[in-house]
């Protein structure tokens, strides 16, 4: 009988940690990776982020010549840009941080995918797939609600309702230009003013809410099959985000919501049409309405995407 207590109880501790071995087992890597993350997420908390980005928007648009050729040619090496893609692969040929950072491609690199919808970034992909009622999923632990996303409109954010969302994260080695999924007429523009935490992978885990409290704006779109929505998501040290039909949004920073009305055949895009870019990299987060989209099989979270590959298929209506 003892001995099978005995036998139970090596079952019951069998891959564990032994009480005594918990308290004096080294911290582990994961442990550390964990602090680490925690402490830089804390340290946005007080950080003057604002002012931050401001000095950053101002010294990306500055001409110093040898010493922004400089600047650019460590940026490149730090992060691994490839320059055999762009237009123009000579960094000393750009006069300003900003003109490099927003260099457009060479002329076919990014064909468009036979699909319905296509990716507009090149990037990550942080998370997608189903809108429950009201509520997007941010990452584990941390949902935020469509209508906070886009600004408090309840009748705009109620026509995503259980539809389908896309967060894509770009990093500062990507190409920072954003571009149609599918055709689109504009119907209506809000900026929404708003924090400026960072928006890396970290700090998606760490800041509740995140991407419907930074700073953004707020494009809505009427495609073949009903509206959809881009949020251009704002971040420390993102200078500025643009459009092609209003230019430079931000800065100046307001305090207070504004919406911009456009009439029909006013703004019409078509799928793979550059519709706005990042000054120092970001996130766009998709919503699109409920049974209209299939995202593609091969899409997982946390997975490399590419400008104009497959993002997915229209539903039958």
């Amino acid at each position: 009988m003892l001995a099978t207590q005995r036998c139970g109880l090596a079952r019951v501790w069998a891959g564990r940690a032994l009480p005594w071995q918990r308290y004096n087992s080294p911290i582990t890597s994961h442990q550390e990776s964990a602090v680490s993350e925690r402490l830089t997420v804390g340290l946005q908390y007080v950080l003057p982020k604002r002012a931050l980005t401001q000095l950053a928007g101002k010294l990306a648009g500055v001409r110093a010549g040898k010493l922004t050729a400089a600047v650019i040619r460590w940026f490149i090496k730090r992060y691994g840009v490839n320059m055999d893609e762009a237009a123009n692969p000579d960094p000393a040929s750009y006069a300003s941080f900003n003109e490099f950072f927003t260099r457009p491609l060479r002329e076919g690199m990014r064909p468009l995918a036979e699909a319905d919808y296509v990716c507009p970034v090149d990037g990550a992909i942080s998370q997608f797939g189903p809108i429950e009622r009201d509520q997007i999923f941010q990452a584990k632990g941390h949902f935020y609600s469509a209508s906070t996303l886009v600004g408090g409109d309840r009748s705009l954010a109620a026509r995503f309702e259980d539809g389908e969302f896309a967060t894509l994260y770009l990093s500062p080695r990507d190409y920072h230009r954003i571009h149609m999924p599918c055709d689109g007429r504009l119907t209506q523009m809000i900026y929404v003013p708003g924090e400026l935490f960072s928006v890396n992978p970290a700090t998606a885990r760490g800041v509740p809410g995140l991407f419907a409290r930074n700073e953004r704006v707020v494009c809505v779109f009427e495609g073949e099959s009903g509206p959809f929505v881009m949020v251009l998501v704002g971040a420390t040290i993102v200078g500025s985000m643009a459009t092609t039909w209003h230019g430079v949004v931000n800065p100046p920073r307001r305090p207070d919501i504004e919406k911009y009305a456009y009439a029909a055949g006013e703004v019409e895009l078509r799928k793979g049409d550059e519709m706005g870019r990042f000054l120092l990299g970001s996130t766009v987060v998709m919503l699109f309405p409920k049974c209209t989209l299939r995202f593609s099989s091969d899409w997982a979270a946390a997975s490399p995407v590419r400008l104009g590959e497959a993002m997915g298929h229209k539903l039958s209506q």
